[in-house]
Order: C-alpha cells, then structure tokens, then sequence
C-alpha cells in the first residue's frame, strides 16, 4: 500500500531490482490481479510474502466468512501472518466493551481454523483516532489481553510504530509480547502533523516527523523478534508521486532508521 500506484507485476520486479527480499500484499489488489496469479507472480520472483491484510472488521456482519476467505487467501499466497483490523463501533456493538467482547469472540472462533492452516491471527491495536469507526482495540496491551486466550500459534499481534508511538506502557506491552512469542508483524510509519482530513491516509514517510523509528526497531529487536519489517504508508502525497521514486525514497529511508 505504501506504493498502491504501482501494478502488482511492476512492483515485484522493482523490489527484485532493489534486493528487497519481501512484500506485505493487501487483498483488494491481489483479488483484483487474482489470487493464485499473484501468488505465482510473487514466487516466481523468489519474493516472500511477509503478510496478507487485512481481515478483522468482526463488530459488523458478514466477518466469518470474509476472515475464513482471508486465510485460505493467505495460505495460497504462501504467508504465515493474516493481520486483523479488528472492527469499530456498530448498532449491534453501540460501545467499546460490547465492541471487544465481540472482537475476542470472534477470534475464537476464527483462530482454530487459522492453525489448522498454518496462519496466524495478529492483532493490529489502531491508534485511538480510529476507535469509533475502524478498530476498538487501541493499544498493545488490549490486544495482547485477547491475544493470550490462545496459543501464539494461533493469535498474537501487529507492532505498528504510527498506532502505538504516543502509548508510555508500549515499551513494556512489547516485552510482554516479545516474552510470549506473539509478535507476528512489525511495521514503521511516521507521525506527521497536521493530519489531514479524514486522518487515514496521513502516515508520513520514515524520518520526516516525530517517532523515534531506530528506538522501536530497536525495542521489538530486544524483545525477539526476528521477522520481517514492514513499511506501510498510507499518504495520499506519496500515491500521487512517482512509484518507483516512492519505492526507492522509502527504502534509503529505511536503512537509515
């Protein structure tokens, strides 16, 4: 999403003539491209697909049968991790307690298919801006308080530097995730201000606003993890530049932090 200008095929090939090593696909454009011919595209390249994005969206109707969509879709794209944006309020989930005890439940009922598929549910908490409309779960340790009602096998969560940055008890939440096994998914955004309207597609590009990046990768390295790490900007001044511009900008950026 970070270059969503850029086709599936041109992407691939940029990030092959660029050594970088992995892609976080989201499943509008891979349905658009289609499903096994992107994962053969991605593959053939000798691209890992690092995560599928996203399922989740469980506080409205209709969340099972598009979440069990999402892991057979992950498990054709050959990745272990389907990252969950968990849903916000509705009329049937009208505040925040009914909206989160429909979150777990839902992911109990979802996680024992995921294992059986060899995917693992990661959790992403959205910054607390969105809580209404898109994610009711907002910090880490929300997340991990559903996430640890099943193996980590099963469920664990996304780290996001744009979502988590401005939280004093993240540090710790990291640890704590980091100790259990259940960071899934590691990704870096700027903060940037003014947000624009609508706030979603405000993430600014790496090193242009007010997270410590080095500090986090650093925390989540310590924590253990090992995985990949992601870039995900969701900017509508980067989607109106250049994609191969964007690509090759974001990586230098990337390797500086």
């Amino acid at each position: 999403m970070t270059v969503k200008q850029l086709p599936l095929p041109d992407l691939v090939a940029q990030c092959v003539r660029l050594g970088i090593p992995g892609v976080g696909l989201w499943r509008a454009p891979v349905q658009e491209y289609g499903v096994e011919a992107a994962a053969a595209l991605v593959r053939d390249a000798g691209l890992a697909v690092t995560t599928l994005c996203r399922g989740g969206f469980f506080t409205s109707d209709g969340w099972e049968e598009d979440n069990r969509a999402a892991i057979d879709e992950a498990v054709t794209l050959g990745t272990d991790t389907l990252v969950l944006v968990s849903g916000g309020l509705t009329p049937d989930c009208p505040d925040l307690a009914s909206a989160r005890a429909r979150i777990a439940e839902a992911i109990g009922e979802l996680a024992p298919y995921a294992g059986e598929r060899g995917v693992r549910l990661a959790i992403e908490p959205l910054h607390p801006m969105y809580a209404s409309d898109r994610c009711a779960v907002s910090t880490l340790d929300q997340a991990l308080d559903i996430a640890e009602r099943f193996p980590a096998s099963q469920v664990g969560v996304t780290v996001d530097t744009y979502h988590l940055w401005w939280d004093d008890r993240a540090p710790a939440a990291v640890e704590r995730a980091g100790a259990a096994g259940r960071i899934h998914s590691f990704q870096l955004a700027d903060w940037t201000t003014p947000l624009p309207a609508g706030v979603l597609n405000g993430r600014g590009q790496l090193g242009t606003g007010a997270i410590d990046l080095t500090a986090w990768a650093a925390l989540v390295g310590k924590a253990g993890y090992t995985g990949p790490v992601e870039v995900e900007l969701f900017n509508d001044d980067l989607w109106a530049r250049d994609g191969v511009e964007v690509l090759e900008e974001t990586l230098e950026r990337f390797l500086a932090v």
